[in-house]
Order: C-alpha cells, then structure tokens, then sequence
C-alpha cells in the first residue's frame, strides 16, 4: 500500500523502482485526456499509473475497513 503522505518525488522513485513491461492498449484518448486533467498527470502514462494506484489504495482502505469492523474506539475526549 502506498502512503498518503508521501510526496510526488517519492511516488514516482517508488513506480519506477519496478519493473516495468510494454502493453499496448486501445483506449479512448477523451478518456484519458479527463483522466489526465482529473489526476493532475502530465502524460497519459502517469494518468494511468495514477489511476491504477487510486484504484488500489481504495481497495487497501475497503479491506481495511472490513478488517475494523466490529471493533471498538474508544473516544479520546473525556466529555463523550
């Protein structure tokens, strides 16, 4: 999982620290163009890596969820 609080030098040592493979897939470039705006990426490549990384982290933060549910959290405020 990635942090949050990492910042965009950070995350782009850890994505290159991989290995990396050519796809080639046919996408629609309106699509990408929006994916591009949406996510602040300067090139369709990190629009796409951007995306597959909220993608993934949204699922680390559903297990994560799921993996609390049940448990109790006790208010740090006295009053409650």
């Amino acid at each position: 999982m990635m942090n949050v609080m990492t910042t965009p030098k950070a995350r782009k040592r850890a994505r290159s620290a991989e290995a990396r493979i050519s796809r080639t897939y046919r996408l629609p470039l309106s699509k990408i163009r929006a994916a591009q705006r949406a996510l602040g990426a300067a090139t369709a490549t990190e629009a796409i890596e951007r995306a597959l990384d909220e993608v993934t982290f949204t699922q680390d933060l559903i297990e994560g969820t799921r993996r609390m549910f049940g448990i109790h959290i006790t208010s740090p405020d006295p009053e409650e």
